[in-house]
């Protein structure tokens, strides 16, 4: 599996953006480029708006990486030496399911059901939504989810949108990445089924 055990980390890099080490995954998180912005409603850090970043070679086309330290997600792009990087949510502690999966399902609008483990870890939350919530604006899983399986199986584990954007950049989840769902509509159409996804360990 792979880790971040090798993440430098300086105190500059806590204030701006941790890298990855030679050993592991390699962002080394130099700006190539930062797609036009437009508003941004959220108040949202700069980092975490969607940018263009320097990639170590060797990485596959199209694949997903989830740093769940710095809190982003790496779409890497056709040329393989840069990504598309954004801005996430991650699982809290104790609920993040590291590990490399593929994407089966996609889903605009998506409706959405807490986990009977979720319903049983947290009653007072989720038991009121025990019989689904309609795809909606206010719906936890936003404008779009893409599913991530282990082979055949539904993992529950989603990448999706939030009617919460306040929560990227935290660790906030039931183990789902989340994004502003204006991120999430942009990287929906760039993300075909069968793509590979690793969520990577916080150490």
């Amino acid at each position: 599996m792979l880790t971040r055990r090798h993440f430098i980390m300086t105190a500059a890099a806590m204030a701006a953006t941790p890298v990855f080490g030679q050993d592991d995954v390699g962002f080394d998180d130099t700006v190539v480029r930062r797609p036009a912005q437009g508003p941004n409603p959220w108040g949202l850090h700069e980092r975490f708006m969607p940018t263009v970043v320097q990639a170590r070679a060797g990485l596959n086309p199209g694949d997903l990486h989830v740093d769940p330290v710095a809190r982003y997600l790496y779409l890497i792009r056709e040329d393989g030496q840069t990504a598309l990087r954004y801005g996430v949510a991650v699982g809290r502690s104790g609920l993040q399911s590291p590990g490399t999966y593929t994407i089966r399902r996609k889903v605009e609008w998506p409706n959405w059901r807490p986990t009977d483990a979720m319903i049983a870890r947290e009653p007072e939350i989720y038991a009121q939504y025990a019989d689904g919530v309609e795809g909606g604006p206010d719906n936890p899983l936003g404008a779009r989810a893409l599913y991530l399986y282990d082979g055949n199986r539904d993992t529950y584990l989603r990448i999706h949108g939030t009617p919460q954007p306040w929560s990227i950049g935290t660790s906030a989840s039931s183990g789902c990445v989340r994004m502003v769902n204006e991120h999430v509509i942009d990287l929906y159409p760039r993300v075909p089924m069968g793509t590979r996804v690793t969520l990577h360990a916080p150490a």
